[in-house]
């Protein structure tokens, strides 16, 4: 399939023909296994220039380390965690048969098969890291899979495309391209599994496709992740966490800290750390090339409007460094305490803005954050061991990072993914790779069937049922 022939009638051959490969191949061995990750580790290593200047390109400004570090170390870390873990995973998983059978010679097991097809629809801002980190664990699983990459960074995605062309045979592993249609067209298909990174309104969608074919989806959505600052923590040292944080991608990250709750009394000092903290970390705006621009002038006039909103309803705004945007740099802007109703309380920020909000009691605070829909990450700063446990306690999110902010994330051996409105399913480390295969039990009767001669088939006798209501028991 040429990297120009990106269809929905092409993505349906070629679906069609990888499921029928995986049909006729039958089990999938651990070497063929470790080849096809070795060979996706290979690509990104081959390919990394040109992967890390088109991510440049598309952003219009954002730095090859960080695109290194982010998107194609990222990568590399989840596939060699993969490559180096996922053999004692498949191992068959030994059950313990019901009595009397396990008496009698009965055998029971959990078997971990692949499901077949897996299709990854990557998204814009680690537009290599939500491709093939779930890929890592798809193809530990014995899987084949189709990747979609975003359009929104139709450089990067080109390149994907024309190196996994190079690199793999496309019954293995395939890269589509396209815009929103070709989105809708790979959600459409009978995959034996899809994963989609992106917005919870988009996900929906994603899921209402799959539904008419019965795929199971893994949804790795966003929402508005809470930071929680205790009296008990060092302020100076969470507002430089949080804005080495939201220097990240100029915030543009799924588990980026979205609204921070600090106490009342602490409220104006920790707003001074955080811009002395993030100005310390990006002194200027204008072109300034470790500040990564806005993806594009849809985005950025999102964000922008969300800044008015909240300032139109009285909202105060202080920026780091105080300068205008330039060429889709951004400083940081502080919105502290904006009131019911503004946009930026309601929408997921997903750029370099953040919430600050003020609360009396901790309590206050967790009763927020659960009035929201559940967020893909949570952050808790403090000392205080008991209220560490209560804020763990009385929330739900999808994973929880304490004294930083999204490095739960980085976890390669624990399970990443969202909960509720952030999505559902996961992958990294053994969680990924069951997410991604078939459990099947299987058990091995035994030679000896004792039922006939204990009256337990018909015709049934006179103590049958006597025998049955004996065993009803507390």
């Amino acid at each position: 399939m040429s990297t120009h022939d990106h269809t929905p009638e092409a993505l349906a051959t070629l679906l069609a023909a990888q499921k029928q490969a995986f049909i006729a191949a039958g089990a999938v061995d651990a070497a063929t296994r470790r080849r096809r990750i070795q060979t996706a580790i290979d690509l990104l290593v081959k390919y990394h220039k040109p992967l890390v200047a088109a991510m440049d390109e598309d952003f219009g400004g954002r730095h090859p380390g960080f695109s290194l570090m982010n998107d194609v170390l990222g990568s590399l870390a989840s596939l060699k965690h993969a490559r180096d873990h996922f053999e004692p995973w498949m191992a068959a998983d030994r059950r313990q048969p019901f009595m009397p059978y396990d008496q009698l010679g009965a055998e029971a097991w959990v078997q971990y098969q692949p499901k077949g097809s897996v299709g990854i629809i990557g998204t814009w801002n680690a537009p290599l890291f939500t491709l093939f980190a779930p890929l890592a664990y798809a193809l530990a699983a014995g899987n084949r899979a189709i990747l979609k990459p975003s359009e929104i960074v139709p450089r990067t995605a080109q390149v994907v495309a024309e190196a996994v062309a190079e690199m793999f045979d496309p019954l293995e592993v395939a890269a589509v391209t396209g815009g929103p249609e070709m989105g809708a067209a790979v959600s459409a298909q009978p995959f034996d599994h899809l994963v989609f990174t992106g917005s919870t309104e988009v996900g929906k969608a994603i899921m209402k496709n799959a539904s008419a074919n019965l795929v199971p989806v893994t949804l790795e959505l966003g929402g508005k992740s809470p930071t929680l600052i205790g009296r008990s923590a060092d302020l100076a040292t969470a507002a430089f966490r949080i804005a080495a944080a939201k220097g990240a991608n100029a915030g543009q990250l799924c588990v980026n800290p979205d609204t921070v709750f600090v106490a009342r009394e602490q409220l104006e000092a920790f707003v001074v750390a955080l811009k002395d903290a993030f100005a310390g970390l990006f002194p200027t705006v204008a072109g300034n090339g470790d500040l990564t621009a806005v993806v594009n002038e849809r985005h950025l006039a999102r964000i922008e409007g969300y800044l008015a909103d909240a300032v139109a309803r009285g909202a105060r705004v202080v920026s780091s460094p105080a300068e205008p945007v330039a060429g889709r740099r951004c400083p940081l802007r502080i919105v502290i305490a904006p009131p019911a109703g503004a946009r930026i309380l309601e929408e997921e920020i997903f750029g370099p803005a953040v919430v600050v909000q003020a609360y009396d009691d901790v309590g206050e605070a967790i009763a927020a954050i659960n009035s929201r829909p559940r967020p893909l990450a949570l952050y808790y700063f403090g000392e205080d061991a008991a209220e560490q446990q209560r804020v763990l306690d009385h929330t739900l999110s999808g994973g929880v990072t304490i004294n930083e902010a999204m490095f739960h994330a980085a976890m390669h051996d624990a399970p990443f993914g969202g909960v509720g409105a952030s999505g559902m399913g996961h992958y990294h480390g053994r969680e990924g790779f069951i997410e991604f295969s078939h459990v099947r039990t299987v058990f091995k009767a035994p030679a000896y069937d004792p039922r006939r001669e204990w009256g337990m088939l018909p015709p049934y006798g006179e103590h049958f049922l006597a025998a049955m209501e004996a065993q009803v028991t507390p």
